[in-house]
């Protein structure tokens, strides 16, 4: 049993990690500005980013989650769908079994365990440096975080890779694959040396959402972990 509560403890974490990193597509920030030189040249993975944070506010998707260890066996796969709306607005979920629900609603980020009938909430502003999830908060440009390393084109995928600029982040770096400008596969990449793989379909940007999505009241009967005031 104790192995058992271990397991899905280190099951929440992944989720609510990589939640929080899918959420660092819909954080607040400015694209910066380009060069005039580069409008001659065939865009990168790093410049489809921008484009990206630029041009779409709203986005919902559904996905499939693969998690492997360092050794490269694979240990879990999920399903389910996301959302979010810029700023600091996301929601998370994914289907039983293990069914979990990750909401920010622009103040604080709760994380849902169903079957277990607990809930974690952290305030957003209380959410450690360099952690992913901070970008949420909306108030954070992304490359003071976040360097690009690297842009790649590969199978008609714009790939760009991003690091932490500090060792207590989460994740040792974050891969995005863009196609025809939105977001197809993100994959993380711990201190562990896991490696989580997600792809995205029936993506769709900048339709109207649901207001509930990112709306959480605890269950009656829950237990509640944490205080979002």
């Amino acid at each position: 049993m104790d192995s058992e509560k271990c397991s899905r403890r280190r099951r929440r974490g992944m989720i609510k990690r990589v939640a929080c990193v899918v959420a660092l597509l819909g954080a607040a920030v400015a694209a910066p500005a380009q060069q005039e030189d580069q409008d001659a040249v065939a865009p990168t993975g790093a410049d489809v980013l921008d484009a990206f944070l630029a041009d779409v506010d709203k986005l919902s998707a559904q996905f499939r989650q693969e998690t492997w260890t360092a050794d490269h066996e694979l240990f879990e796969t999920a399903v389910g769908t996301m959302a979010l709306k810029r700023p600091n607005r996301f929601y998370w979920h994914q289907e039983p079994p293990l069914e979990t629900i990750v909401v920010a609603d622009g103040e604080a980020l709760w994380t849902y365990d169903v079957e277990l009938a607990q809930v974690a909430v952290t305030r957003l502003d209380e959410l450690e440096t360099a952690n992913f999830a901070l970008l949420l908060a909306g108030d954070e440009n992304l490359y003071e975080s976040f360097e690009v390393v690297r842009s790649d084109r590969i199978d008609d995928h714009d790939w760009v890779k991003l690091a932490p600029k500090t060792a207590s982040a989460d994740f040792t770096s974050v891969r995005i694959a863009f196609s025809e400008g939105l977001p197809r596969q993100l994959e993380l990449v711990d201190g562990l040396e896991q490696t989580t793989r997600i792809e995205f379909s029936d993506v769709v940007v900048n339709a109207e959402l649901d207001e509930s999505l990112f709306e959480f009241d605890p269950p009656a009967g829950a237990d509640v972990i944490g205080d979002p005031d």
